[in-house]
């Protein structure tokens, strides 16, 4: 799917303002509304940078090599996407410019772990700042990598020696410098893993101050007990847990499950577990066809599963299985999101298919005569070894909303980089959180609806999740932090990224600043590359390791 969709970096040619030759400062951004990210009202300053820090705060009289008029504007830290996935297009674009164009400035990918094995981390690191990147860059290693390297794909149990390859594994990926380790249990493999296993899991990357990050391992009906269970695999392992994309994605318990789920992390925060969630503001997810299917059809691993969904008679079954609603083994997303009316093709990478890009399985079933479970199948079988997409619409807006205002609730896109604006994520996933999470925080939750107050929507995408990530250096604008900046135009700001036309840019953001770089300027990506990876709490400089 990747290397379908690579293309080779656009070249910008932009004509930039001319720079002062004798300047006391890189940057100063004169006359803004300085938020500072840590939750208080906005103070009218300016902010001057060098040398990719943020060195003053106030009236700022020396003269700027490049001067930004911000007069009007609100310039606040650059904003932190807690749920990122550009692990892999990074390495191969490494502009992120549906990123930039939000106003992102850091991104914390890994949900899927890292696109290598443990032991080329370090060397995985070092090739992204070789090359160069316009954003910053942590990643989380997969707990499931650990498990696939020492088991396969399988629906098997470590043997207790196979459990201390894993741990090792695990070990490897912190010391490299990995932000922690994460899950996705509603997916095979990752869903074979048993809670005490990624108990003992999360012991590693808690002795080494990462977190245990988890697309929990159900959000419809079990919510609130896979809830329980990411907490309680922090509790007992010693780490801090991070719940991805926290939704109620079950439409006979809305309004009623997210309002338990938050009760539960408030008393696991209470009693001193170190809990909190991202979300993104949507009432629909996105992921691949193959969630349609139960977890069991993936026992044996792809090719059997191929065979499996070819049998007409296991087809049958499986018609049977999502009737009947989700299961402890499975979360069965047709089921929750209320049935294939509620499930939108997005990506079938067939052209036979692409008219119905953006219908419902349920329509697209009645046009062409045929079981809308049998095309969802049909359409996995014939795209192999792509993974086509579908939207489900399972969340309902006030369960969002109830969410967001979470004080621990910071913000993520679920969502990869692109590799040229205008283009589907890296991915391949036509959801428009791609190009319009963050605006929309600001846009439609702020400013229209009232959901959030500024200051505190700022500070969900800016101090929180520094701090939570352990970036003290930076999400605050404060003397001696690092210059990462964001100004955008309150009024103007707006996510025009829709389900029809997902990959539309925002308005009103118009600069960017990455460690004192300008890489968005008066709205238009410079072609700058000033980002750095940020390595995590447990990192050991390989020259450390090799004395170990």
């Amino acid at each position: 799917m990747l290397k379908q969709l690579i293309t080779a970096a656009a070249i910008f040619s932009l004509a930039l303002p001319l720079y002062a030759t004798d300047a006391d400062y890189d940057v100063v951004i004169r006359g803004g509304r300085v938020l500072d990210g840590a939750g208080n009202p906005w103070v009218p300053a300016d902010v001057a940078v060098k040398n990719g820090l943020i060195v003053k705060v106030g009236e700022v009289t020396g003269l700027g090599a490049r001067e930004i008029d911000a007069d009007g504007k609100y310039v606040t830290p650059g904003w932190i996407d807690m749920m990122d996935q550009s692990g892999e297009a990074l390495r191969h674009v490494g502009l992120a410019p549906n990123k930039i164009n939000m106003g992102v400035t850091t991104l914390i990918g890994g949900e899927g772990g890292t696109p290598v094995e443990a032991e080329e981390i370090d060397a995985y690191f070092r090739e992204l700042e070789t090359k160069g990147i316009s954003v910053n860059f942590g990643t989380y290693y997969s707990a499931t990598q650990a498990r696939v390297a020492v088991l396969g794909e399988g629906d098997d149990d470590p043997t207790p020696a196979q459990l201390e390859e894993m741990k090792k594994l695990v070990a490897t990926a912190m010391d490299a410098g990995a932000m922690g380790i994460t899950t996705a249990l509603i997916y095979p493999p990752s869903a074979y893993h048993k809670t005490a296993n990624l108990i003992e899991l999360a012991r590693v990357a808690g002795s080494k101050g990462g977190l245990y990050a988890s697309h929990i391992r159900g959000e419809s009906a079990e919510f609130l007990d896979a809830v329980k269970e990411a907490i309680r695999i922090g509790e007992e392992g010693g780490a801090g847990v991070e719940i991805f994309h926290l939704k109620a994605a079950y439409y006979p318990n809305w309004g009623k499950d997210m309002k338990e789920a938050l009760k539960l992390i408030d008393a696991a925060r209470a009693r001193g577990v170190n809990v909190a969630a991202d979300l993104y503001p949507y009432v629909a997810g996105g992921t691949g066809l193959e969630v349609t299917a139960p977890n069991w059809v993936y026992a044996d691993g792809v090719e059997k599963a191929l065979e499996r969904l070819r049998d007409p008679a296991i087809r049958t079954q499986l018609k049977d299985e999502i009737k009947a609603g989700p299961t402890p083994s499975w979360t069965n997303l047709v089921y929750v999101s209320g049935g294939w009316k509620n499930v939108v093709l997005a990506n079938s990478y067939l052209e036979e298919y692409t008219r119905f890009h953006g219908k419902n399985f349920d329509d697209i079933g009645r046009e062409l005569g045929r079981d809308p479970a049998d095309v969802a199948w049909d359409i996995m079988l014939k795209a192999y070894p792509e993974r086509p997409f579908a939207l489900y619409f399972m969340m309902s807006e006030e369960d969002v909303r109830t969410a967001m205002k979470a004080p621990w609730a910071s913000i993520g896109s679920d969502a990869a980089s692109a590799l040229k604006e205008g283009d589907f994520d890296a991915l391949g996933l036509p959801h428009p959180r791609s190009y319009g999470t963050f605006p929309r925080i600001v846009a439609h939750y702020v400013r229209d609806e009232g959901v959030l107050t500024l200051p505190e929507a700022i500070r969900k995408m800016t101090s929180w999740p520094a701090a939570r990530m352990g970036l003290m250096d930076r999400g605050l604008i404060r003397e001696g932090l690092k210059a990462d900046i964001t100004v955008f135009d309150f009024d103007q700001i707006e996510d025009t990224a829709s389900w029809e036309n997902p990959t539309a840019k925002p308005k009103g953001i118009d600069y960017v600043l990455v460690n004192g770089g300008i890489v968005l300027d008066a709205g238009h990506h410079t072609g700058a590359t000033p980002g750095k990876v940020l390595r995590g709490p447990g990192y050991k400089p390989v020259t450390d390791v090799n004395k170990d």
